[in-house]
């Protein structure tokens, strides 16, 4: 390398996005709460999820409301480990050759599954998850840990798979399965109790078998609110903000954006939106008016300085 060249200035670091920082900013001005007592108090392997698409500043007034210490019943805290208030995952979804996961997802049907590998990227825990859908239309998830150099296909996993679709289902499993999409997400987790709301930023999918990519917006957090049942008070703040849930996975709209010859119009709407253009108002569910961006609600606006 040159005298000259080792004399260039660093280029400058790009700006963190709005979402990344809102997280950030939630998780940490609220209590922290340790994974053991989230798995006490909610851990929820079978629940209801609602998905929504929250713009930053909404979101970041959705969470002031719920960590308030004066909140009726307490406020939620932050997930903490080690210090760290949100973490870093990356997951691989694994489908039939014909894409089998997405179809049945696509019409509907009542016995479907995902199957993923989860990784904890600040800890290195690894998972095998089956997520099924319940006889309530709820998730009911199964999980193994992944030991050292071993894979989700390795027979081990395969067999796991297989007893848990006989076992719910009365199915076998499919004989081939492929690595389809990768996941990168920034994760923050708030807990109270019987209630788990996970906030997502920064999500960046790989369709592995086409070798494309999509990132979601830089001003966007992916909501999910996890419950037994009933709306969460995260549901109400958000509906008041005209806010409604989205029709969108990460797995199924990911898809739909990346590989446009899919028959996927129940997530395109969203997808468009979460990935780069659209009305956020096309990608909810039809329960009543929805905006993105401007908030229906005086309750709304961004939080006090």
């Amino acid at each position: 390398m040159t005298a000259a060249a080792q004399q260039q200035p660093a280029p400058p670091a790009l700006p963190e996005a709005a979402s990344v920082r809102a997280i950030h900013g939630a998780a940490h001005a609220t209590a922290p709460i340790s994974l053991a007592e989230v798995n006490r108090r909610a851990e929820l392997m079978a629940r209801f999820d609602r998905s929504y698409l929250v713009p930053a500043e909404t979101f970041l007034y959705m969470a002031e409301q719920l960590t308030d210490p004066g909140r009726p019943g307490g406020p939620f805290r932050a997930l903490t480990i080690d210090g760290r208030r949100a973490f870093r995952y990356h997951s691989v979804y694994y489908d039939t050759p014909g894409l089998r996961s997405f179809h049945d997802h696509r019409q509907g049907r009542r016995l479907r599954f995902k199957v993923r590998e989860r990784v904890y990227e600040d800890t290195g825990e690894r998972q095998f998850e089956v997520k099924l859908k319940g006889k309530r239309g709820d998730t009911v998830k199964h999980r193994r840990p992944i030991a050292g150099a071993d894979t989700p296909l390795d027979p081990g996993y395969r067999a796991f798979l297989a007893e848990t679709l006989h076992r719910a289902y009365g199915i076998g499993s499919p004989a081939t399965l492929r690595p389809s999409l990768s996941t990168d997400y920034l994760r923050a987790t708030f807990v109270a109790d019987g209630e788990r709301i996970t906030c997502d930023a920064g999500l960046v999918c790989d369709d592995l078998r086409a070798g494309r990519r999509v990132t979601c917006g830089a001003d966007l957090v992916l909501v999910e609110t996890k419950t037994a049942g009933h709306l969460t008070d995260a549901d109400r703040l958000l509906h008041a903000c005209g806010v409604r849930p989205a029709v969108f996975t990460k797995y199924c709209g990911a898809l739909a954006v990346l590989r446009p010859a899919l028959p996927a119009n129940r997530w395109r709407r969203a997808a468009r939106w979460a990935f780069g253009g659209g009305d956020p108002a096309e990608g909810a569910e039809r329960e009543g008016p929805a905006v993105g961006h401007g908030a229906t609600d005086r309750r709304c606006g961004p939080p006090a300085p």
